[in-house]
C-alpha cells in the first residue's frame, strides 16, 4: 500500500537565521563571500533552470544522458530497494532511477531529502501516484544539519545529482562524506554526480554564456540580500565575474565591484565598503578527475565500485559502498 510521510526539521525562522549568519560571517573578513544557496529565490530558480537548458551549460544533459544508459547497471549493482537522493527538488532525474528499481524489481520506498518543503510534497505527491505500491518518505533539512535524521530502513542508494559536491571545498567535501558514511548500514551505497576537468575555455563558457543568463543568475544573490535584509545593494554596480582556477581545479564566480561604494544591510545594522575592482566569491565549482574522485572516497572509507561517463567523457556518475 502506498504511504506518504514528510519530516521538518527546518523551523518558521530558520532560513533568516541561517542568512543572516551567512552574510555576518561573509563580510566579516577582507575577502568577502556567501554561500551559493542563497541564489534560490523564486527568480533565481527560474534563471538556473533556464541555464540548464542552455546548450553551453553541458552538466544536467551529460548526466540526464548517463542515467538513460546506464540506470540499469547502477541499480543492479547497488542492490538497494531504497532510494534516498540529497537535494531531490522536483525529482526530474530521479524518476529515471526509480523506473529501473521499478522495472529491477527492487523498488520499495523513496526518500527524497530537501529545503523546500512545497517542492518537496509536490514531487513526492507525484512519485507516490506514478509509482503504486511505494512508501515515500520526505526529509525537509539542510545539508549542514540534518542528514542524521535520514530513515534509515532498507538497503539503500543516496544519490547526490547534479555536480552539487563540486560546491564544497576540499575540507568541506571531507566532512560532507564523512557524515553521509556515518549514517549508512552495510550494503548501502551512494550514488555521485561530478562534473570532469576538461578544456577550460568550455568551462568558463558553461559560467559565462553569451546571453548573460549566468551572470543575471549570479547578481540575483544581490536581489536576495536587498529584499530579505533590507539592503540597498545597486546590482547595476556588480559585473559577473567567472574564471577557472587551474591550481585548484575549480571553477570561481564572483561579483566585482564596478566602483567605489558603501552598501547598507539595514537588518543587519551594517555597513559594507567595496573598493572599484573589488571581487566577492559567491561560487566554487570543483571539476574532478576519476583517481581524485577514488581517493576523496577511500579517505572516508568508501571504495568505488562503479563509474560511467557521457560519450564526451565531461561528466561521471559513480558508485561506491562502504568498505
Amino acid at each position: 500500500m502506498s504511504e506518504l510521510r514528510i519530516d521538518n526539521y527546518l523551523d518558521a525562522d530558520y532560513f533568516d537565521r541561517s542568512l543572516r549568519s551567512d552574510v555576518l560571517n561573509g563580510f566579516d573578513s577582507d575577502f568577502k563571500e556567501l554561500p551559493p544557496k542563497w541564489f534560490y529565490d523564486d527568480h533565481g530558480s527560474q534563471l538556473f533552470e533556464e541555464i540548464t537548458r542552455l546548450e553551453e551549460y553541458y552538466p544536467t544533459e551529460a548526466e540526464r544522458s548517463i542515467l538513460r544508459t546506464h540506470a540499469a547497471e547502477i541499480v543492479a549493482l547497488s542492490g538497494a530497494d531504497t532510494l534516498v537522493e540529497l537535494g531531490s527538488g522536483a525529482a526530474d532525474k530521479t524518476r529515471v532511477l526509480l523506473d529501473a528499481l521499478r522495472d529491477a524489481g527492487q523498488l520499495e520506498r523513496f526518500v527524497p531529502f530537501d529545503v523546500s518543503e512545497g517542492i518537496l510534497r509536490s514531487s513526492s505527491e507525484s512519485i507516490l501516484a506514478e509509482y503504486p505500491g511505494i512508501e515515500v518518505h520526505g526529509v525537509v533539512g539542510d545539508f549542514e544539519r540534518h542528514l542524521d535524521k535520514i530513515p534509515t530502513t532498507g538497503r539503500r542508494m543516496t544519490a547526490l545529482l547534479g555536480g552539487t559536491i563540486g560546491n564544497f571545498n576540499p575540507h568541506e567535501r571531507k566532512g560532507f562524506l564523512t557524515e553521509i558514511v556515518a549514517g549508512k548500514n552495510p550494503g548501502d551505497t551512494f550514488l555521485l554526480g561530478t562534473d570532469l576537468v576538461k578544456d577550460h575555455d568550455r568551462l568558463v563558457l558553461a559560467y559565462d554564456d553569451p546571453y548573460g543568463v549566468t551572470a543575471a543568475f549570479n547578481k540575483n544573490v544581490l536581489t536576495v540580500l536587498n529584499t530579505r535584509l533590507n539592503a540597498n545593494f545597486d546590482v547595476d554596480q556588480f559585473e559577473h565575474v567567472a574564471r577557472f582556477d587551474a591550481d585548484r581545479e575549480w571553477m570561481d564566480l564572483r561579483l566585482r565591484s564596478l566602483v567605489d561604494q558603501d552598501v547598507r544591510i539595514e537588518d543587519l545594522d551594517l555597513d559594507v565598503h567595496f573598493d572599484a575592482g573589488e571581487e566577492m566569491r559567491t561560487e566554487i565549482s570543483a571539476k574532478f578527475r576519476k583517481a581524485g574522485v577514488e581517493q576523496e572516497l577511500a579517505t572516508v572509507g568508501l571504495e568505488l565500485v562503479g563509474w560511467w561517463t557521457d560519450e564526451r567523457g565531461d561528466y561521471a556518475l559513480s558508485v561506491s559502498r562502504v568498505s
